[in-house]
């Protein structure tokens, strides 16, 4: 009897103990109130676009508000920084980009924070490549047009991009290498203002993503297309393949982390988010209408391998474009 009762006891102080366990998993894996997006660059680009749909989506099958803080500059690597320190609770996320976690590990000679160590994986969101664009009253009509007034007259031209280090200077930099044209690159402080100062032709081109409105409106003119395929959004525009610069590609990507020690269940209860999100038809077709080429949803981990894989590629197109940061 004794026994029984010892026996009983041990049995309730068990199930006691987990539930209490359940009930704390449950209350870690996301805590209530907003949620903050960290975007490494300035509001009204093409990251920042990204983010805003991204987070929108993700409320709704969250049921938490998702609010946008825009970190712009060196790169996206203050937006890293912050995001590297910030709370591990699950109230803080970052926009993940090929810069953020590829680029910027080997443009610049020291990081304040670990791309792989300080950070944990959420889900990727979409691939990107560039677009070149001149401005609309540009004598530049196509690929061809811009190669020949560049080799006429070395040094005149040049490219705009959202910072040194960003994927246009890369993107950039690279196309320099591969056709041998000497053109200066001018950095700005984000992409927006780089766009704005093509629109009013203070610069000759840029090669970048997300501009997908500029070119209905008819305010940039687009030449080529950075992929091995043409894109959904621009069934009329030639891959850089097909104008003639062989084997000019660009993998820009977006994607969601945390910082490193936000709790698993946080990350999978953001990441189901994210997928609801992404599985939405509606979803799709405004990232393809913005210039992306659409991906299927991965998982925390498959999503970590991939970033994994990519680094050592981002690294070589670095090596070859034979830029640096400044």
């Amino acid at each position: 009897m004794h026994t029984s009762h010892v026996l009983s006891r041990r049995a309730f102080a068990a199930l006691a103990l987990a539930i209490a366990s359940s009930s704390v998993a449950a209350q870690s894996a996301l805590l209530p109130g907003p949620i903050t997006m960290i975007v490494g660059w300035p509001a009204g680009g093409p990251s920042d676009n990204v983010a805003r749909l991204t987070a929108a989506r993700m409320s709704e099958a969250l049921g938490q508000s998702i609010v946008i803080d825009n970190k712009g500059g060196a790169g996206g690597n203050i937006g890293s920084d912050a995001a590297a320190r910030a709370k591990a609770d699950g109230s803080v996320i970052m926009l993940a980009t090929v810069a953020s976690h590829g680029l910027n590990s080997v443009l610049y000679d020291k990081l304040n924070h670990d791309p792989l160590k300080d950070f944990a994986p959420i889900g990727i969101i979409s691939t990107s490549p560039s677009v070149m664009l001149v401005p609309t009253d540009s004598p530049f009509r196509s690929i061809k047009d811009l190669l020949e007034a560049a080799r006429a007259k070395p040094g005149k031209l040049n490219y705009a991009s959202g910072g040194v280090g960003s994927s246009q200077h890369l993107a950039g930099a690279s196309f320099k290498k591969i056709t041998g044209v000497d053109v200066t690159h001018i950095p700005f402080k984000g992409t927006a203002p780089a766009i704005t100062d093509l629109m009013a032709g203070r610069v000759d081109y840029i090669l970048t993503t997300g501009a997908m409105s500029f070119i209905r409106s008819g305010k940039l003119r687009p030449l080529a297309v950075a992929a091995r395929q043409r894109l959904p959004a621009l069934p009329d525009v030639p891959t850089f393949d097909e104008a003639g610069v062989k084997g000019f590609y660009t993998d820009g990507w977006y994607g969601l982390v945390a910082p490193a020690a936000t709790p698993r269940p946080a990350l999978e209860k953001l990441n189901a988010a994210f997928a609801t999100a992404l599985r939405n038809p509606d979803v799709q077709k405004q990232f393809i209408d913005q210039g992306a080429l659409p991906v299927k949803p991965m998982g925390v981990d498959e999503f970590w391998r991939f970033v994994v894989k990519q680094m050592p590629e981002a690294a070589e197109q670095v090596r070859v474009s034979g830029a640096k940061a400044e």
